[in-house]
């Protein structure tokens, strides 16, 4: 993980580079084990704590490490609020927005009104959007990733443009 510096001159670490997908289970009182290895990339999060909320575009749940909360907070907190679409942004987004710490056992607690809106029932897949982990319901997740078509249309207008990075070495 590197660090770098925010735009307000603080020294954060940043957590890109998390790709992974695992699979798990939600016990009855809605609590998911973290996997090991998941648990050891997130060492130096685990002390701070995450925030879960809502994901924007999916039936899913995004868990912040609080840094990375932090920086996206502080982005939020730049929009006018004297802009009527500013607001009705800000509470959507901010809507169902929890603390959640990782217990001395490796578990988090998912919020049954959190875990409601993803319709997440007993098996989950934790998955990463490279500086968050989405939480989805297994078969949600399987149907979002099984429906590839257009994808490949997906990835030329995504990544077509994009160069790549050169080797610094």
């Amino acid at each position: 993980m590197w660090e770098f510096l925010h735009t307000f001159g603080e020294k954060i670490k940043d957590v890109v580079g998390l790709t992974f997908a695992y699979e798990c289970k939600v016990d009855d009182k809605g609590r998911i084990l973290l996997p090991g290895k998941l648990k050891n990339e997130l060492l130096p999060e685990i002390e701070e704590g995450f925030i879960i909320k809502r994901s924007i575009f999916s039936p899913c749940l995004e868990l912040w490490p609080m840094q990375e909360w932090n920086i996206k907070k502080a982005d939020i907190n730049q929009l006018n609020r004297f802009i009527e679409k500013n607001v009705i942004f800000i509470r959507k987004f901010l809507a169902g927005v929890k603390p959640v710490e990782v217990d001395g056992t490796g578990r988090i607690n998912l919020p049954k009104d959190l875990m409601a809106f993803a319709g997440i029932e007993k098996e989950v897949v934790l998955t990463s959007q490279l500086n968050i982990i989405e939480i989805w319901d297994k078969a949600k997740y399987e149907a979002e990733i099984g429906n590839i078509e257009n994808f490949g249309q997906l990835a030329e207008e995504v990544m077509g443009g994009v160069k790549p990075q050169q080797n610094l070495n």
